[in-house]
């Protein structure tokens, strides 16, 4: 016999990830950085054992497919798309082509395109890198982070190209890198890149000791996905970043406003 039911009508604040297929950390950053009443939806897509420019395209290809794994009946307020370095190699405006064939959302963001909107919110031009990637990956970023009007002053990279190895980097080395690089030019910011990097839990540490922001691919793209959707006030403040001012009309990658 069919039993009666009523449809609740009430829908939380729902944000989509698109992340990747060998990444271990985001959704556990996500999860301590977003409200208890944002529900985060997952999907993955396929990606490379080893990270190249080559590996990181590749994942054009799937990215339609993967956001359209996200659930049919959701309402998503935006979908985050889950890699700084593929984000740089695509381009941020492709990648929210792409994810919007597949999932119905009005915004789309990414570790760059949160990471530039951070900068221009906290006034940031001069910022030191940490990437856990060979040169050629980390120097497409630079470039993507130069052409949006922010200089790249200091560098560091572990050199890594498994991604199987990047989230098994030690917290204390994730720690030692941002302070090197961070005390190796005057910077105003170090950025420690990579969403699989286990970066978000030294952040509160290492501001003081620097005095400036550090900023984390996963604590930049939680904070611009909050602010698209307007619960950013309510995010975990982990860092500084989140007492920057509204980053609403900071430009994307492509030049485009919000």
């Amino acid at each position: 016999m069919p039993l009666p039911y009523t449809i609740d009508t009430h829908r939380p604040t729902q944000i989509g990830l698109v992340t990747l297929q060998s990444d271990e950390t985001i959704e556990r950053d996500f999860r301590m950085l977003l409200p208890s009443d944002v529900e985060l939806l997952v999907s993955r897509v396929p990606s490379g054992a080893t990270v190249s420019l080559d590996s990181l395209c590749a994942m054009e290809e799937s990215l339609t497919a993967s956001a359209g794994l996200l659930p049919i009946g959701s309402r998503l307020a935006a979908v985050g798309y889950g890699c700084t370095s593929a984000s740089a190699a695509i381009g941020a405006a492709r990648v929210a082509e792409l994810i919007k064939r597949g999932a119905d959302t009005p915004h789309v963001s990414d570790p760059l395109t949160a990471l530039i909107a951070a900068c221009h919110a906290g006034g940031l031009r001069r910022i030191g890198l940490v990437s856990p990637y060979v040169e050629s990956v980390s120097h497409r970023l630079i470039e993507r982070l130069e052409a949006a009007g922010i200089g790249v002053i200091a560098f560091g990279s572990f050199d890594e190209p498994l991604e199987e190895r990047v989230v098994r980097i030690s917290r204390q080395s994730v720690r030692d890198a941002a302070m090197h690089v961070g005390r190796s030019a005057p910077c105003e910011a170090v950025f420690l890149s990579c969403t699989n990097l286990r970066a978000l839990e030294v952040i509160d540490e290492i501001e003081p000791e620097l005095g400036f922001p550090v900023l984390s691919s996963n604590q930049v793209l939680a904070w611009h996905l909050g602010r698209l959707s307007g619960f950013a006030d309510r995010c975990a403040r982990i860092g500084r970043l989140f007492d920057f001012g509204d980053a609403a009309l900071a430009p994307t990658t492509d030049g485009r406003p919000h």
